[in-house]
Protein backbone atom coordinates (compact mmCIF):
# COMPACT_ATOMS: atom_id res chain seq x y z
CA UNK A 1 0.00 0.00 0.00
CA UNK A 2 3.12 2.58 1.23
CA UNK A 3 4.55 1.94 -2.85
CA UNK A 4 1.54 2.35 -4.03
CA UNK A 5 1.03 5.78 -2.42
CA UNK A 6 4.34 6.76 -2.94
CA UNK A 7 3.69 5.92 -7.06
CA UNK A 8 0.62 8.20 -6.84
CA UNK A 9 2.61 11.09 -5.14
CA UNK A 10 5.28 10.64 -7.99
CA UNK A 11 2.64 10.38 -10.33
CA UNK A 12 1.36 13.71 -9.22
CA UNK A 13 4.25 15.15 -8.63
CA UNK A 14 5.30 14.95 -12.32
CA UNK A 15 2.13 16.20 -13.82
CA UNK A 16 2.43 19.20 -11.70
CA UNK A 17 5.74 19.78 -13.13
CA UNK A 18 5.17 19.29 -16.48
CA UNK A 19 1.81 21.51 -16.03
CA UNK A 20 3.37 24.50 -14.54
CA UNK A 21 6.73 23.68 -17.77
CA UNK A 22 3.95 23.62 -20.01
CA UNK A 23 1.77 26.53 -19.47
CA UNK A 24 4.67 28.87 -18.07
CA UNK A 25 5.76 29.55 -21.38
CA UNK A 26 2.76 29.58 -24.00
CA UNK A 27 4.15 28.12 -27.13
CA UNK A 28 4.13 29.38 -31.09
CA UNK A 29 2.39 26.89 -34.07
CA UNK A 30 5.52 27.58 -35.37
CA UNK A 31 7.20 25.55 -32.48
CA UNK A 32 5.18 23.17 -32.92
CA UNK A 33 8.22 19.68 -33.62
CA UNK A 34 6.56 16.72 -34.84
CA UNK A 35 7.92 13.39 -33.56
CA UNK A 36 11.47 12.31 -35.28
CA UNK A 37 12.26 9.47 -35.63
CA UNK A 38 8.60 8.14 -36.98
CA UNK A 39 8.63 4.69 -37.71
CA UNK A 40 5.39 5.02 -40.37
CA UNK A 41 4.85 1.02 -39.83
CA UNK A 42 4.39 1.14 -36.40
CA UNK A 43 2.05 3.87 -36.49
CA UNK A 44 -0.07 1.76 -39.22
CA UNK A 45 -3.33 -0.20 -37.96
CA UNK A 46 -6.19 1.04 -36.20
CA UNK A 47 -6.37 4.01 -33.17
CA UNK A 48 -9.17 4.59 -31.34
CA UNK A 49 -9.98 8.40 -30.65
CA UNK A 50 -10.22 9.27 -27.37
CA UNK A 51 -10.78 13.18 -27.95
CA UNK A 52 -10.78 15.68 -30.27
CA UNK A 53 -11.55 18.91 -30.87
CA UNK A 54 -15.43 18.95 -32.80
CA UNK A 55 -15.62 19.95 -36.26
CA UNK A 56 -18.34 19.08 -39.09
CA UNK A 57 -17.15 15.98 -41.06
CA UNK A 58 -17.04 14.42 -36.70
CA UNK A 59 -20.06 16.17 -35.36
CA UNK A 60 -22.27 13.29 -33.26
CA UNK A 61 -19.63 10.59 -33.65
CA UNK A 62 -18.78 8.04 -31.14
CA UNK A 63 -17.12 4.85 -31.38
CA UNK A 64 -14.75 7.07 -34.06
CA UNK A 65 -11.53 5.14 -35.33
CA UNK A 66 -9.38 5.46 -37.52
CA UNK A 67 -7.26 2.86 -39.37
CA UNK A 68 -3.79 3.18 -41.39
CA UNK A 69 -2.22 1.02 -43.83
CA UNK A 70 -0.29 0.71 -46.64
CA UNK A 71 -1.33 0.91 -50.39
CA UNK A 72 0.91 -0.48 -53.21
CA UNK A 73 1.98 2.48 -54.23
CA UNK A 74 3.81 3.41 -50.87
CA UNK A 75 0.50 5.97 -49.48
CA UNK A 76 -1.58 5.45 -46.87
CA UNK A 77 -4.84 4.48 -47.35
CA UNK A 78 -7.07 6.43 -44.26
CA UNK A 79 -10.14 4.77 -43.19
CA UNK A 80 -12.09 6.92 -40.43
CA UNK A 81 -15.12 5.62 -39.13
CA UNK A 82 -18.12 6.59 -36.39
CA UNK A 83 -21.50 5.80 -35.01
CA UNK A 84 -23.62 8.71 -35.57
CA UNK A 85 -25.93 9.11 -32.12
CA UNK A 86 -28.28 11.07 -34.13
CA UNK A 87 -28.95 9.92 -37.60
CA UNK A 88 -28.39 6.19 -36.11
CA UNK A 89 -25.91 5.13 -39.02
CA UNK A 90 -21.83 4.66 -39.21
CA UNK A 91 -20.18 7.19 -41.07
CA UNK A 92 -17.40 6.74 -43.04
CA UNK A 93 -14.38 8.78 -44.47
CA UNK A 94 -11.73 6.75 -46.87
CA UNK A 95 -8.87 8.87 -47.69
CA UNK A 96 -5.23 8.74 -48.16
CA UNK A 97 -2.28 10.16 -46.78
CA UNK A 98 1.61 10.42 -47.36
CA UNK A 99 4.49 11.60 -45.27
CA UNK A 100 5.77 15.31 -45.39
CA UNK A 101 9.15 14.53 -44.50
CA UNK A 102 11.24 11.31 -44.69
CA UNK A 103 11.37 9.50 -40.85
CA UNK A 104 8.78 12.30 -38.97
CA UNK A 105 5.78 12.85 -38.03
CA UNK A 106 4.75 14.88 -40.43
CA UNK A 107 2.04 13.72 -42.47
CA UNK A 108 -0.25 15.18 -45.60
CA UNK A 109 -3.59 13.71 -45.07
CA UNK A 110 -6.72 13.94 -48.05
CA UNK A 111 -10.08 13.19 -48.43
CA UNK A 112 -11.35 15.61 -51.05
CA UNK A 113 -9.06 14.55 -53.96
CA UNK A 114 -5.44 16.61 -54.80
CA UNK A 115 -6.69 18.68 -51.62
CA UNK A 116 -3.67 17.87 -48.55
CA UNK A 117 -4.19 19.21 -44.90
CA UNK A 118 -1.21 18.66 -42.17
CA UNK A 119 -1.16 15.73 -39.94
CA UNK A 120 1.23 16.41 -37.16
CA UNK A 121 2.47 13.40 -34.81
CA UNK A 122 3.59 16.07 -32.09
CA UNK A 123 4.45 13.04 -29.17
CA UNK A 124 4.19 9.10 -29.28
CA UNK A 125 4.64 7.07 -26.75
CA UNK A 126 7.49 4.47 -27.19
CA UNK A 127 5.42 1.81 -27.50
CA UNK A 128 3.52 3.12 -30.35
CA UNK A 129 0.06 3.00 -28.24
CA UNK A 130 -0.73 6.30 -27.40
CA UNK A 131 -0.42 9.46 -29.48
CA UNK A 132 -1.14 13.45 -29.96
CA UNK A 133 -1.68 14.66 -33.25
CA UNK A 134 -2.33 18.50 -34.16
CA UNK A 135 -3.92 19.48 -37.34
CA UNK A 136 -2.56 22.76 -39.59
CA UNK A 137 -3.86 25.27 -36.60
CA UNK A 138 -5.31 25.22 -33.23
CA UNK A 139 -8.75 24.04 -34.68
CA UNK A 140 -7.44 20.69 -35.26
CA UNK A 141 -6.56 17.93 -32.46
CA UNK A 142 -6.81 14.18 -31.69
CA UNK A 143 -5.80 12.07 -28.84
CA UNK A 144 -5.61 8.50 -30.05
CA UNK A 145 -5.10 5.06 -28.34
CA UNK A 146 -4.51 1.47 -29.22
CA UNK A 147 -7.41 0.77 -26.96
CA UNK A 148 -10.73 2.47 -26.02
CA UNK A 149 -9.14 3.97 -23.14
CA UNK A 150 -5.91 6.18 -22.07
CA UNK A 151 -3.90 5.82 -19.14
CA UNK A 152 -5.22 9.52 -16.86
CA UNK A 153 -1.38 10.29 -16.40
CA UNK A 154 -0.99 10.09 -20.22
CA UNK A 155 -4.66 11.98 -21.00
CA UNK A 156 -3.12 14.76 -18.66
CA UNK A 157 -0.02 15.23 -20.56
CA UNK A 158 -1.25 15.40 -23.76
CA UNK A 159 -3.85 17.85 -22.55
CA UNK A 160 -1.39 20.30 -20.69
CA UNK A 161 1.00 20.08 -24.04
CA UNK A 162 -1.69 21.10 -26.42
CA UNK A 163 -2.88 23.97 -24.05
CA UNK A 164 0.63 25.20 -24.06
CA UNK A 165 0.61 25.50 -28.15
CA UNK A 166 -2.80 27.74 -27.32
CA UNK A 167 -5.27 24.53 -28.08
CA UNK A 168 -8.82 25.45 -26.08
CA UNK A 169 -9.00 21.46 -24.48
CA UNK A 170 -12.56 22.97 -22.75
CA UNK A 171 -13.53 22.73 -26.04
CA UNK A 172 -12.51 18.94 -26.41
CA UNK A 173 -15.00 16.32 -27.29
CA UNK A 174 -14.37 12.43 -25.61
CA UNK A 175 -16.29 10.32 -27.62
CA UNK A 176 -17.67 7.05 -26.13
CA UNK A 177 -16.31 3.75 -27.10
CA UNK A 178 -19.03 0.43 -26.58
Amino acid sequence: MQKKNVLLTAGALGIGSIAYLALKNKKKKSDITVVTPFDLNRYLGRWYEIARLDFRHEKNLNNTTAHYSLNKDHSIKVVNQGWNYIKEEWEVAEGKAKPAKKNTGALKVSFWGPFYDEYNVVEITSDYQYALVFGRNTDYMWILSREKTIPDVIRQYFVLKAQSFGYNTDKLVWPEHD
